[in-house]
């Protein structure tokens, strides 16, 4: 359903691209993004010459900064709003991607199609996650790779995230937060085996409290993923890489 900015800006589905461009215009924005963007990246490795798949791609901002890493991207998503900020994105940017219209519990692609497969800030959203994970599961080629990223549980982030639901959000109060262990529970169900799980964005929502904890993000993410309000995992498809690795 998104990449990072909806998994802080408790907004309802209406205005969604607006809402990702005032989350990135804030200084917590700016700040919270990269960090979450920097685990993403590190966890994903080398994307150069690998088709790699974004499911629920959002507004394309990790798409674009895949494609200029020089992976061969797909970006999917069901929101056609989107879609269409997607491909703007890509534009401006002069990147190649092909965005694609499609549900993550259902995806449009062969089996063993993708090198690389990415999901920030979606599972939290599905009414299936475990249908979705299995889906990207099965489009990931042998001895690929899988990357997930979602919003911990136990954080002041997801706190205030509670509260929003139960003040009247539908955004807040259908989604799902997750520990590290039901992270590894998930992709451990379909087969696939886990490497590393690690957590960022340690401090609370607040601009003046990421402005000074933010430089301990990194050493606490090594660590532990208590208290992290994002939680990321990265799993690999077990046998030996099938078709070009190019």
């Amino acid at each position: 359903m998104s990449d990072f900015p909806s998994c802080h800006e408790p907004t309802e589905q209406s205005g969604l691209p607006a809402a990702y461009r005032k989350w990135r215009m804030s200084e917590l924005g700016r700040i919270t993004d990269g960090i979450e963007e920097e685990l993403i990246l590190d966890l994903i490795g080398p994307v150069a010459g690998k088709p790699l798949l974004d499911v629920g791609c959002g507004d394309g901002m990790l798409s674009v900064r895949l494609a200029q890493a020089g992976a061969d991207v797909t970006g999917v998503d069901k929101d056609r709003r989107m879609l269409a900020a997607a491909r703007h994105q890509a534009e401006e940017a002069s990147s190649q991607i092909a965005f694609v219209g499609g549900d993550a519990q259902a995806l449009p692609f062969d089996d063993r199609s993708f090198d690389i497969v990415v999901s920030v800030t979606m599972l939290c959203f599905v009414p299936e996650p475990e249908r979705s994970v299995r889906e990207m599961a099965r489009v990931l080629r042998q001895g690929g790779r899988l990357v997930l990223g979602e919003l911990g549980r136990f954080s002041l982030w997801a706190v205030r995230r509670r509260i929003a639901g139960w003040l009247g959000s539908r955004t807040w109060r259908a989604a799902r937060f997750r520990t590290a262990s039901e992270l590894m529970s998930l992709a451990a169900s379909t087969g696939l085996e886990v490497e590393q799980v690690r957590g960022a964005v340690y401090y609370p929502p607040s601009e003046l409290c990421a402005r000074w904890l933010s430089t301990f993000d990194r050493s606490l993410s090594r660590l532990t993923t208590l208290g992290a309000a994002f939680i990321a995992l990265r799993a690999c498809k077990p046998g030996a890489m099938t078709g070009d690795k190019r």
